[in-house]
Order: C-alpha cells, then sequence, then structure tokens
C-alpha cells in the first residue's frame, strides 16, 4: 500500500479525529459539513425563537399588564378565576375533551381491535374512510350535522314524522358528537399498530388457562396496548381542547377556551389584549398539563413483549363474524356520512342561501364567478407554506437524528412546541407581535403563509427523523469515504432515501394547511381570505350551498392526497400519523 494510501485511511480511521472507534467514520466531518449543519441547527433555534417564543412571549408578557396603567398586574388573572363567566368556559372546554376522548376510545378500540384480529371484509376501505373523515376540516362535519339534526334539518324533520323529537344538536350535544367522530380515527390507527405487535403468546396462555376471550382482552391485551391508546386519547384530547371551528358552528351560546379567546381578542382590538392573552395561557397551562400526565401514566408499567409469535388475524363465524361486521361498519358510517351529506348538497340548487328541488351546478358557478381569489389563496398559501415546511423541516430532521449533541437535544423539544400550541392562541400571537416594529406582517399573505409553516413543521421534522432511524448512517459514510463532498453526500445519498417520507410529510402538511381555519381566522383580512375562512363565514351567513360546494373541493384535495401518500408512499404516511 503506498505512503499516500495509508495516510487517507489513517485520516478516515483515526478515533482522534472522530471521537469513535477505528474503522467507523462518523457524519460529524470537518469542514465545510461540520460548518454547514452547524448553520442549519442555529437557523432551528432562529425559526423558534422568532416565530414561537417571541410571540408566546408577548402572549405571557400582556396577560400580566394592567390595561390602564400598562403596569405589571395580576388583575387579569383574578378577573378571571373571580368571574363565572370565564370559569364557566373553562370547565366546558374540560367537559367536552374528557367526554370526546371517552367516546373516541369508545369507538376506536373495537374498531381496532376486531379489524386487526379479524378478517373484517373491506377492512382497507374502513380504514380509508376513517383516515379521509380525521384529515377533512373538522368544521365541515359540525356543519353537516347542523344539515342533518338543527332545526330544520332533514333527520330531524323525519324523525319529527314519526312522533320522535331529538334533542337540540346546538351545544355540548352537538360539540361532542362533531368531536368524536372527527377524532377517534387518532386512537384506532394507533391501537391498530399496537395490537399488531403483542407477542400471542401472552394471550394463548390466558386462554390455556381457561379465561375466557372477554377477560383476556381486559386483563392481558389491553393492559398492552395502553401506552398506544394513551397516546391516541392525548392528541384526542388535545385537538378538542383546542378546537375552534365546531364549536363557534354548532356550539351556539356555550362558550369553550377557544372561542372565548377569540371573543375577547375581538372586542379588545383596539386596546391590550389581556384577557385575550391570560385565556391562551391557561389554554396551553391545560396542554401542557395533559401532556406530562400521559407520559407519567405510561412510564408507570413496562409494557414491552419479545414478539415471539407475533398476532393471527382469525376467522369469525355466525352471528359473532356478523356482529364484528356491523360494528366496524356502524362507525365509520357515521363518521363518514358528514361527508356524504355535503357533496350531496354541493349539486343541490339554490337561489341565494335558500336550497331548491333538483340538482345543479349553482354553487360550483357561484365560488369559481365570485370567490375565485379565495380558491386561488387557499392553493397558493399552502404550497409556498408546503415547500418552507419540506425544505426546512428535512434539514431539521436530519440533524436531529444524525446530530446528537446539546445544542440538537435542546433543539428537539423546543420544535414540538406547536403540537401543545393551539391555533388560536398561535394567531392572537402572531397578530399581537407582528403588528408593531421591527417587523409589522399584520394583513398580508406571509403572516398566514408563516403561520402555517410553523404549525406544521413538526410533522415534516417527526417524518424526516423518523425516516432516517430507518436508513444505516454507513451508506452515508461509505460516500464520504469514497472523497464525496459533503453536500454531494447528502444529495445524492441520503435525500433520495428520505424521499418516500418528505413527500408523504409534504403532502399531508399541505392537507392540513388547506383546512386551517383556528388561526387564519385571526390573521386574514379581505384580500387574504381562504376557503377555510369562507366556509366559515358562509355557514355563519346560511350560503350553506356555497360553503357545501368549498367543502367538497377540500375534500376532493385531502381524498387524492391521501390516496397518493397510501399508495405510493405508505411508510411516511404512518410516519405522520404516528407523530
Amino acid at each position: 500500500m503506498s505512503q499516500a494510501a495509508e495516510t487517507r485511511r489513517g485520516r478516515a480511521t483515526a478515533p482522534g479525529n472522530l471521537g469513535l472507534p477505528a474503522g467507523r467514520p462518523s457524519l460529524q466531518h470537518p469542514g465545510r459539513r461540520a460548518d454547514f449543519w452547524t448553520l442549519v441547527i442555529f437557523a432551528g433555534f432562529a425559526i423558534v425563537v422568532v416565530f414561537l417564543i417571541y410571540p408566546l412571549f408577548d402572549i405571557f408578557r400582556y396577560s400580566f399588564l394592567d390595561k390602564t396603567t400598562k403596569a405589571f398586574s395580576m388583575s387579569n388573572w383574578k378577573e378571571f378565576f373571580s368571574k363565572t363567566y370565564y370559569l364557566r368556559a373553562f370547565w366546558h372546554s374540560i367537559v367536552i375533551a374528557l367526554l370526546t376522548t371517552f367516546f373516541s376510545i369508545m369507538l376506536g378500540i373495537p374498531l381496532a381491535f376486531f379489524t386487526t384480529r379479524y378478517r373484517i371484509r373491506g377492512t382497507n376501505l374502513l380504514t380509508t374512510l376513517s383516515v379521509l373523515a380525521l384529515l377533512s376540516p373538522t368544521f365541515i362535519g359540525a356543519y353537516s350535522w347542523i344539515t342533518m339534526l338543527g332545526r330544520n334539518g332533514f333527520l330531524r324533520l323525519m324523525f319529527q314524522s314519526i312522533g320522535i323529537n331529538l334533542p337540540p344538536i346546538y351545544g355540548p350535544l352537538g360539540i361532542v358528537l362533531a368531536d368524536t367522530l372527527q377524532y377517534y380515527p387518532f386512537i384506532s390507527l394507533m391501537t391498530a399498530g399496537a395490537l399488531m405487535t403483542i407477542d400471542r403468546s401472552l394471550e394463548e396462555a390466558s386462554e390455556n388457562l381457561g379465561a375466557r376471550s372477554v377477560r383476556t382482552f381486559f386483563d392481558i391485551t389491553l393492559p398492552m396496548i395502553i401506552p398506544s391508546v394513551t397516546g391516541g386519547a392525548l392528541i384526542v384530547f388535545m385537538m378538542s381542547l383546542s378546537n375552534f371551528g365546531t364549536p363557534m358552528i354548532i356550539g351556539g351560546n356555550y362558550l369553550v377556551l377557544p372561542t372565548l379567546a377569540y371573543n375577547l381578542y375581538t372586542s379588545e382590538i383596539s386596546e391590550t389584549p389581556g384577557m385575550a392573552s391570560t385565556v391562551s395561557i391557561i389554554l396551553m397551562l391545560c396542554a401542557s398539563v395533559v401532556i406530562v400526565l400521559q407520559q407519567w401514566m405510561s412510564s408507570r408499567r413496562k409494557y414491552a413483549s419479545m414478539l415471539v409469535n407475533r398476532p393471527i388475524v382469525k376467522q369469525l363465524k355466525g352471528i359473532k363474524s356478523v356482529a364484528a361486521h356491523f360494528v366496524c361498519y356502524l362507525i365509520v358510517f357515521l363518521s363518514t356520512l358528514p361527508l356524504a351529506v355535503i357533496v350531496y348538497y354541493s349539486f343541490r340548487k339554490t337561489s341565494g342561501p335558500v336550497f331548491k328541488s333538483g340538482f345543479g351546478l349553482d354553487s360550483y358557478r357561484q365560488i369559481f364567478f365570485d370567490v375565485p381569489k379565495t380558491v386561488i389563496n387557499s392553493f397558493l398559501y399552502s404550497l409556498i407554506a408546503v415547500l418552507l415546511i419540506a425544505s426546512v423541516g428535512t434539514l431539521l430532521g436530519f440533524v436531529i437524528a444524525r446530530k446528537r449533541n446539546a445544542a440538537v437535544r435542546a433543539l428537539d423539544p423546543l420544535l414540538m412546541i406547536p403540537y401543545m400550541v393551539p391555533g388560536t392562541v398561535l394567531g392572537i400571537g402572531f397578530i399581537v407581535a407582528f403588528n408593531r416594529p421591527p417587523i409589522i406582517l399584520a394583513g398580508t399573505a406571509t403572516i398566514i403563509i408563516l403561520t402555517y409553516f410553523i404549525r406544521r413543521l413538526p410533522y415534516s421534522v417527526r417524518s424526516a427523523a423518523s425516516i432516517l432511524k430507518q436508513i444505516d448512517p454507513a451508506l452515508e459514510e461509505a460516500g464520504i469515504n469514497l472523497g464525496s463532498p459533503p453536500g454531494r453526500t447528502f444529495r445524492t445519498i441520503t435525500l433520495p432515501l428520505m424521499q418516500g417520507g418528505i413527500i408523504s410529510g409534504a403532502i399531508m402538511s399541505w392537507v392540513t394547511s388547506m383546512n386551517e381555519l383556528s388561526a387564519s381566522i385571526l390573521l386574514y383580512v379581505g384580500k387574504t381570505m381562504t376557503m377555510p375562512i369562507k366556509i366559515y363565514l358562509s355557514v355563519a351567513d346560511g350560503y350553506f350551498g356555497t360553503a357545501s360546494a368549498m367543502s367538497t373541493i377540500l375534500l376532493v384535495v385531502t381524498g387524492v392526497a391521501m390516496f397518493i401518500v397510501n399508495k405510493y408512499f405508505n411508510r411516511g404516511s404512518e410516519t405522520f400519523i404516528a407523530a
């Protein structure tokens, strides 16, 4: 071997240079690569500081300022905890979130159990329809239930014709119904994944000892999937707690914290938003407490098994098979029914806010002739946001998966803050922070795009980091050893291997950005209105035909995007849901 070759070999394997055993080159390569990824880490901290810490700090600061003197004061907090009006909204939020979580568990666990343990015909269809309901805008389901069970809803009138008076849909009943049928797939998806990783030897041992199937499920199976169930329940609780669209449309006078924060901010628009900020902080504290409780519950016991014998899918017969099929199809039918109603009404003939007999394209013509700018805004804003999300999220996902230094360990949890910040809170933070020097963005498209970006960035970061955990770093190390520059190694080796996760995360981020309402409702002006905002305003004004047509467009976009992910990037979509 030549002296030059020996020198190159020594550089590639010297433990002193790499901090690793000889023969195991590190991705912490000196030179440009280290400098580039250091800049990425710095950019990650800058994004968190400017678009999360800064707006949220303003909310925190205003909650402790007196409206009159602008001095430090606890007056806002005292007012909140001393007035029944505010406390009632607080308890309403907790009750709605708890009931939604409970009923979501009641629907999600049976659906997951039957579709993973027994042969249910059309399982793939059931899963697709349930996820479609999950990814559709929350306010679409709420509006649909109004058309069915509202004061003049067709289901209400049908039942009245046979002497049955249904309870009013407006208020807590309607919110819990719409939220449950929207969010239960979080629990069914996560529970299904857990059920397929249980060692069936444990269940077989229980049955061999004489336990019935029901007792085996509650004593053996259910305790083993508790982390996944509580993880899904946490997501449901958080989503229901922070949901803005459903309570605004179907809640009536039943105030919850997100709608209270919105109402307070709009009433304090010309003054210091002290009470709106206080309600926002309380909303965040509730979310933080629930996250801590879920982590504490999951850490109390060990849930791992050896996975020697994975579960097998069994064939049910007779009445048991009929009952299992009935339960699965009923659950998915109820969650899909609102979507079908929306599509149906989008093709009904209309005369302003009034539906006429017959079908036509009146509502679609009105959209593309009267409000084309709204449709263009939704597609354009979400596309720009997703380009930012995909590029920045991929780079940040790489450093989180590959660079486990102190800075990255601090950055990782900070990037997850948007998970616990409701959209209403972030919207208030943005409008307060970016409505004065040095950064004035209020009333521009930029502030809405940045809201989409920061709210959905964790999806891309988690998707990229999860994909990288399945890619052996040796592939990148081989490129470095062969003399490939750092940037070229990332572009030619790492990036193509991450493609599935990147694209699936980007598509899902685009879909959820298209459906964004809770933050953008506070940030828009006439020229920056988007489809979700227009749908909400159309429902409020009684123009159900226009709202149905725009909702149908969003549903089609969601369905096509989900089909693409499931067909071509299935691994990435699972990563997204798990995130």
